[in-house]
């Protein structure tokens, strides 16, 4: 069976990216298939999967195959591969590889097509990554994948703004309360969107432009566009949002008026009027930050 010589090809992981994506580019790059990748890398493959809705578990062995393999040290393929950490299931010693399905809220995303390639010697433009939230957008390639059930990435170069709350986040990302302010404006968001609240006119308007640049949006299956770009379009919205959280004084010291007027501006709203089933009210009347 054919076999990749270890070091030959330097294929780069992509920050958060799965490991059988990972393998599968290493293997693309040297024209084998993944099976024959981990049978060249004295790694004994397991069960049946495919991406994105099932991933590679590797033993710690296996693991430091894969290391030696693309000559990459297994600390810095870790930080990378979040998911190829050895697991518990593995066996300690055998070198060894097994498929394992996903569940669908861990299921990972498109990777950006350019950046990809890139990384993988043009072999192939196809990876698929978990990323975190302040990840959402390709700023360089303007591409963003917002939802699993996407098997090929959007195009966001109608929507600028996009690229904009991209780097606003992660500005966002030094403040302390971030994380607490990013888990709060999103449901916030969300609710907003699915309830067409406040923002209504302006995400008409971002969804129909990605339709224009975008047409496979609109056949994607059973699950309406809409819901499958909803955090790509509430996104420079939300990001707004977060840093003005982030940002209010504790409850005891708030002004709830103030407040009000300070995420109005920051939303590009004239006003923000609020009931009191609003989940922006809730936030400011029973958080404490």
């Amino acid at each position: 069976m054919p076999s990749a010589a270890p070091g030959v090809l330097r294929v780069r992981p992509l920050t958060g990216e799965a490991t059988a994506s990972y393998v599968h580019r290493l293997a693309t790059a040297y024209r084998l298939t993944l099976p024959q990748l981990l049978d060249g890398a004295g790694i004994t493959l397991s069960g049946h999967g495919t991406l994105p809705t099932a991933e590679l578990h590797l033993s710690p062995a296996a693991c430091h195959n894969l290391a030696a393999l693309t000559r990459i040290p297994l600390p810095h393929l870790t930080r990378a591969l979040p998911r190829l950490a050895p697991n518990d299931d593995a066996h300690h010693i055998a070198t060894a590889a097994h498929w394992k399905r996903h569940e669908a809220a861990q299921q990972p995303v498109r990777a950006c097509t350019l950046c990809t390639r890139h990384r993988s010697h043009d072999a192939t433009d196809t990876a698929w990554t978990h990323r975190p939230p302040h990840r959402l957008v390709c700023p360089r390639h303007h591409q963003a994948t917002p939802d699993p059930r996407l098997t090929s990435t959007v195009r966001t170069w109608a929507v600028p703004e996009l690229a904009a709350a991209h780097h606003a986040h992660q500005r966002l990302l030094r403040h302390p309360r971030a994380a607490t302010a990013w888990t709060a404006a999103r449901a916030i968001t969300t609710r907003w969107y699915d309830h067409q609240q406040h923002l209504t006119d302006r995400s008409h308007t971002r969804l129909n432009q990605l339709y224009a640049t975008n047409p496979h949006l609109t056949t994607t299956g059973s699950a309406s566009p809409a819901l499958l770009a909803r955090d790509l379009i509430t996104y420079p919205e939300t990001v707004a949002l977060a840093r003005a959280l982030a940002t209010l004084p504790n409850r005891p010291h708030r002004d709830t008026g103030n407040a009000l007027n300070l995420i109005a501006h920051r939303l590009g709203l004239p006003r923000l009027p609020l009931n009191a089933n609003d989940p922006l009210q809730a936030f400011l009347t029973h958080t404490r930050h």
